[in-house]
């Protein structure tokens, strides 16, 4: 191959959020979704950092060993106040606690991201912090009735209605929704890659 040659890369997101397929299109990567089905359960004892990476790597690594021809991307993202994860919501009522702890607070959004081509994964964790504004129980049940908590870390999603709860951030904001593109094509450069505002090529 010479120095000009460009060849395309096969790249598959293992995840199903919305967000995240939006932002891979944002900065132009055409891709695949195919949803990596794997335990996302705390191991006993397991750190918010490093169980939010476990996930991420596990998820490309499990996809990557089926499509080795292809480059493929896990993202985890988790939510953590007191050094408690918060996850999905696992119902409304749950949404709503879980709003009402994070009202007027500071807490840390951690998203991790890795990239996998057969064998080989490398991955990063993004921390923000971001602050709620203080929220009433009226504000907390509307929002909650919109549904757009039920799919999200931490029961918000700063994109969209959230918004407007989200006082400041500290950090990266796609981090916040869910990949960090920054930290994305590092990795992939580290994996060999180049892009090209808008490309993954070879």
């Amino acid at each position: 191959m010479n120095a000009t040659t460009k060849t395309p890369v096969r790249i598959i997101l293992a995840s199903q959020s919305p967000r995240r397929r939006e932002l891979l299109a944002q900065i132009g990567l055409a891709h695949e979704v195919r949803p990596a089905d794997i335990d996302e359960s705390v191991h006993p004892g397991e750190e918010p950092v490093p169980h939010c990476e476990r996930l991420a790597r596990d998820k490309a690594h499990t996809l990557a060993l089926v499509h080795p021809d292809a480059v493929v991307i896990g993202s985890d993202t988790i939510v953590v106040i007191d050094g408690a994860i918060l996850g999905k919501p696992r119902d409304a009522a749950d949404a709503v606690t879980m709003l009402e702890r994070l009202s007027g607070r500071e807490h840390t959004v951690y998203t991790a991201v890795a990239v996998a081509q057969g064998g080989r994964t490398l991955s990063a964790v993004e921390a923000v912090r971001v602050q709620f504004r203080a929220l009433t129980r009226e504000q907390i049940d509307a929002y909650v009735n919109t549904d757009e908590p039920m799919d999200k870390a931490g029961a918000y999603g700063i994109q969209g209605f959230g918004a407007t709860i989200v006082q400041r951030i500290d950090g990266d904001y796609f981090a916040v929704m869910g990949l960090p593109l920054g930290k994305l094509v590092e990795l992939l450069v580290g994996l060999g890659y180049q892009y090209a505002f808008g490309a993954l090529t070879a």
